[in-house]
């Protein structure tokens, strides 16, 4: 597992490289061998400390990111913001000043504000690590697709079709999503009711559909992603059962404009008869098992390029 990244941080994938992307994918393949063997662990990381500061409820990612630590053998701590000062009106930036001071390695963190791992890497010396920033960019979960689609797909991204469907406005994984694999050469589309599309998404070098049956029949791979009604301000549609009897990924659609196949894939978590089937879900289409898994081997790839280099060059100057 030799190289380095381009970047010091990762607060999302507009500027990473292909070269960036390979190597993190490279590297996750390694640690998802260590997660098949009898002992889950390796001593990489030992004696590094890593702070997980999560602003926002979370169990996939922080269980996640949690996992992936132990398994590199870091010190970790978990930050929660309803027992923490900030609820006394501290800051943000005094909050995490004060987690530093106390000699830390790294920050992964989750925020509802757009922007805001970017704003704590210009504050803080340790490493930021963006595990969702709003409606912005969620990066290691694009970097785990990515990893799930190249086990479905070895041929390579170039030209591979791959559509994200659903609910893009609010969604922090398109974006992340689209950086990538357009660094990678994949054709990326977009479907879904135009009211969660945004109007601008053309100029990201992306098609759009408006028809389930049309994104299914002109895709390799076909992401699903949830309605997030927590965070919709206006209605969207004018029912969940009529979303899905118009976006619905159902078997019956699968077979009839997929004959030869496709990869279905979800973020999680799965809302079953609303964007996807439970048939679908549980079937041979699905990779989102494989996901999950995949999400600790590219997290602890993420650590180990971000904090083993770095330790490297400390034990060097």
């Amino acid at each position: 597992m030799d190289g380095t990244l381009s970047q010091r941080h990762l607060l999302g994938l507009q500027h990473y490289t292909a070269a960036d992307i390979g190597l993190i994918l490279d590297t996750a393949s390694s640690f998802r061998e260590v997660l098949e063997r009898p002992i889950k662990k390796v001593p990489t990381l030992r004696g590094i400390t890593v702070v997980n500061l999560f602003f926002e409820n979370s169990t996939r990612t922080r269980i996640s990111f949690e996992m992936a630590e132990k398994r590199l053998s870091c010190d970790t701590v978990n930050f929660s913001s309803s027992t923490s000062s900030t609820q006394k009106g501290e800051t943000l930036r005094d909050t995490a000043a004060n987690i530093e001071a106390m000699k830390i390695d790294a920050v992964v963190m989750r925020h509802s504000c757009p922007g805001s791992p970017g704003f704590l890497a210009d504050c803080l010396d340790s490493i930021i690590i963006n595990a969702g920033d709003g409606a912005h960019e969620h990066p290691t979960q694009a970097l785990l697709d990515l990893m799930s689609i190249r086990s479905k797909h070895p041929g390579g991204f170039k030209d591979l079709r791959v559509t994200l469907a659903g609910d893009i406005l609010h969604s922090r994984v398109a974006l992340s999503n689209i950086y990538a694999l357009r660094t990678l050469g994949a054709k990326v589309q977009v479907c879904g009711p135009a009211t969660l599309i945004p109007r601008a998404i053309g100029e990201l070098g992306v098609t759009v559909f408006h028809r389930i049956e049309e994104a299914i029949e002109n895709s390799d791979v076909l992401n699903v992603l949830r309605i997030q009604k927590e965070r919709h301000t206006a209605h969207h549609f004018p029912s969940v059962r009529e979303y899905h009897d118009r976006y619905g990924v159902t078997l019956e659609r699968l077979k009839t404009h997929a004959p030869n196949g496709i990869t279905i894939m979800h973020p999680g978590p799965i809302n079953r008869g609303v964007e996807i089937s439970s048939e679908v879900a549980d079937s041979e289409y699905s990779a989102i098992l494989d996901q999950v898994t995949n999400g600790v081997a590219v997290r602890m790839a993420v650590l180990y390029l971000l904090l083993g280099a770095e330790t490297v060059k400390g034990e060097n100057a």
